[in-house]
C-alpha cells in the first residue's frame, strides 16, 4: 500500500457541471437519517455538550454524545421528548453495561450507539456489539477506532454498522505506546475503505476543510474533526482572551487519559457555530463543483498527485 497523509494529496480538477456551488448537493446517508454535511464534531468535552448536541441535531447535522458526560437516560428521553434523535457514546466496562440497561429499563433506545475506545479491534468491543444488537437491534452501532483492514472485516463481521478509523495521531495514546496513524492517516484511511462493506467514518488529523473532501476522495462517508470545529462561540472548552479577542483553548485528551491532567492545548479564534458549519458546507459544495459533479460522492472521481516525503516530485494516480 501507498504511505501518505493529507498534506502528501492534491485533487486534480474535473469540467464543473454546475453554475453554482450552491447547486451542489453536500448531504450524507448514515443509518436511517440523511445530514446536512459529511461532518460529525468529534466527540469530547472540549467540543461539544449536551445543549451543541441537541442544536446540532435539531439543524440537521449529526453529533455523537461525549463518552464521558452524565445523566446518559436524560439526555436520551430529552432528546427523543423533542422528536430529535438521541446519539450516544459509551465504552466497554460494567459501567457502560449498566448504563445501557438503564435505558432498557426505561425503554429509552437511542438511534446512534458509538462504541468508543481507544483501541476497537478488541474482543471486549465485539461483545459489547453482541450485547447491543441483541438489546438494541434498532440502534445504529459505530465501532472503533482502528487503523487496519482486518479490523474493519472483523468488526463489520461482528455487526457494527460504520467503523471509526484512526489511532489518534500527535496523543499520548501514540507517543506513550508507538502505537498510532500519524503521518500516514489518509492512507490508513484509504486502506480500510477498500475492504469495507459499511461506512467509515475518518478521524483525526484532519486540519482544513480540504481534508475533508480528501477524506471523502479516499473512502469515508463521514469526517470527525476535532481541532478544526474548536474555534466557535459556544464552545464548551476553555476560553482566554488575547489582545483582546476571544480564544478556545483547544485539548484533546486521548481516551484512556480522558481524566488525567494531560492536555495538548492549541489556541483558536471564536466564531459562531452557524458561521463556522456554513463556512464548511459552501467549502464541500465548492470541493463538489471542483470534482465536475453535484453530489458528494463525486468527489471520489477526482483523480490526484501524490507528493513524495520530500514535496519535490510527485506522482498522478488516475
Amino acid at each position: 500500500m501507498e504511505i501518505f497523509d493529507y498534506d502528501h494529496i492534491f485533487l486534480l480538477p474535473r469540467k464543473c457541471m454546475v453554475q453554482s456551488r450552491s447547486e451542489c448537493d453536500a448531504s450524507v446517508q448514515l443509518g436511517p437519517r440523511r445530514f446536512r454535511m459529511p461532518v460529525v464534531p468529534s466527540n469530547i468535552k472540549p467540543v461539544v455538550n449536551d445543549h451543541l448536541c441537541a442544536w446540532l441535531g435539531e439543524n440537521g447535522y449529526f453529533y455523537v454524545r461525549p463518552r464521558f458526560a452524565q445523566d446518559l437516560a436524560a439526555f436520551v428521553q430529552h432528546m427523543q421528548e423533542q422528536n430529535l434523535f438521541a446519539s450516544i457514546s459509551v465504552g466497554v466496562r460494567q459501567a457502560d453495561y449498566d448504563a445501557l440497561k438503564h435505558l432498557l429499563a426505561a425503554d429509552l433506545i437511542p438511534e446512534y450507539v458509538s462504541i468508543d475506545i481507544a483501541h476497537g479491534h478488541a474482543k471486549s468491543v465485539q461483545t459489547m456489539i453482541t450485547y447491543l444488537k441483541e438489546k438494541m437491534p434498532a440502534s445504529f452501532i459505530i465501532a472503533g477506532n482502528v487503523a487496519t483492514a482486518e479490523a474493519v472485516i472483523d468488526l463489520e463481521n461482528w455487526g457494527a454498522d460504520a467503523t471509526k478509523v484512526g489511532i489518534h495521531p500527535k496523543e499520548m495514546s501514540m507517543t506513550k505506546t508507538g502505537f498510532g496513524t500519524s503521518g500516514w492517516q489518509l492512507s490508513a484511511m484509504q486502506w480500510c475503505a477498500h475492504v469495507a462493506n459499511k461506512p467509515i467514518i475518518a478521524d483525526g488529523n484532519i486540519r482544513t476543510h480540504g481534508d475533508i473532501a480528501k477524506s471523502i476522495r479516499f473512502g469515508a462517508t463521514m469526517v470527525m474533526p476535532g481541532f478544526l470545529l474548536a474555534d466557535y462561540d459556544e464552545n464548551p472548552g476553555e476560553t482566554r482572551e488575547r489582545d483582546g479577542v476571544l480564544c478556545n483553548t483547544y485539548c484533546a485528551p486521548s481516551d484512556h487519559l480522558a481524566h488525567s491532567n494531560h492536555k495538548q492545548a492549541q489556541e483558536r479564534m471564536l466564531q459562531p457555530l452557524k458561521a463556522s458549519l456554513a463556512d464548511m458546507e459552501q467549502d464541500i459544495q465548492s470541493a463538489i463543483s471542483y470534482a465536475g459533479g453535484r453530489e458528494l460522492m463525486d468527489i471520489r472521481k477526482a483523480d490526484y498527485i501524490l507528493l513524495d516525503a520530500k514535496g519535490l516530485q510527485g506522482h498522478l494516480r488516475m
